[in-house]
């Protein structure tokens, strides 16, 4: 599949918490602090009284209708999107890691997804797909894991790992934090739950966020992008939802932000993934959905 897929047509319409410390206490510290950071990377960018959205709230907002409360009934990519972003918040919160490489390097896809941490997010979600991993031996990779949490496999004893309405319980989430609303709508033959937005505010700075973080904030290296970020334009892209967040861009800035989008799905993964200082999770979901 070729990383720029879907992104050639427009649809009109740092750290000093350290500083003082002696090195035994850096190196006993360094690790939970970069877990603690990028647990907790751009999710206070605004006020701390401002509603915090998962990534897989934000790629769901993304993807939904505003007044009609319901995704693209065209729409084949959200599903597996969605799980991704579990897998990379469970990295980012350092709950799983990449098993070591070993002697013979071997790629990000052929490396087992491994427990870190098993002690609970505080989203269900999250903890179901972490008590899978967690029960599992021997591991499996990131893509097996993306296609259980699925149900995507042939394999029936693989199936009881799948979540069921995810899109639903995120809805019902964002319901709960004044985000979206419930509404029963009727097509012809049968009623559908939808959920249309009920802050526009919320979804209007999530929007900027992503385009900000594309145009004016651009910084042109992906080590340096917030993490949270750098897998919210990825995982958009792979839940086909991108589009939303840039369509409102004038002409010109739209090829901009496209071009610099074609930029990140262009990179080496591998070689990334080997910086310092990097989560291996983020890279190796990217390269799943992307290889």
């Amino acid at each position: 599949m070729n990383r720029s897929d879907g992104l050639v047509r427009r649809v009109k319409t740092r750290d000093t918490s350290l500083e003082g410390l002696d090195s035994n206490n850096i190196n006993q510290n360094h690790e939970f602090d970069d877990n603690k950071r990028e647990s907790e990377e751009d999710i206070n960018d605004h006020d701390s009284k401002e509603t915090r959205l998962t990534l897989m709230e934000e790629v769901l907002l993304l993807g939904l209708k505003d007044k009609e409360g319901y995704t693209s009934f065209w729409n084949d990519c959200i599903s597996s999107g969605l799980r991704g972003c579990i897998l990379i918040e469970l990295g980012l919160r350092g709950r799983v890691e990449l098993e070591k490489a070993g002697m013979r390097r071997r790629g990000l896809c052929s490396r087992k997804l491994v427990l870190k941490s098993d002690s609970p997010t505080g989203e269900v979600l999250l903890d179901e797909a972490l008590k899978h991993i967690k029960e599992t031996d021997p591991p499996e990779t990131v893509q097996s894991w993306i296609e259980y949490l699925s149900g995507e496999t042939w394999n029936p004893l693989k199936l009881r790992y799948q979540l069921r309405n995810v899109r639903e319980r995120l809805a019902k989430n964002l319901v709960e934090k004044g985000v979206l609303t419930t509404e029963k709508q009727n097509f012809l033959l049968f009623d559908m739950t939808t959920h249309p937005l009920n802050d526009n505010d919320i979804k209007s700075r999530l929007v900027k966020k992503i385009q900000d973080a594309v145009l004016s904030k651009w910084v042109n290296d992906p080590q340096r992008m917030e993490k949270r970020m750098l897998a919210l334009i990825f995982l958009a892209h792979a839940s086909d939802v991108l589009e939303n967040a840039f369509a409102p861009l004038n002409d010109d800035d739209y090829e901009v932000a496209m071009k610099r989008v074609r930029g990140l799905l262009d990179l080496d993964f591998e070689a990334e993934a080997g910086k310092p200082n990097t989560n291996e999770v983020l890279w190796a979901v990217f390269m799943a959905f992307t290889k």
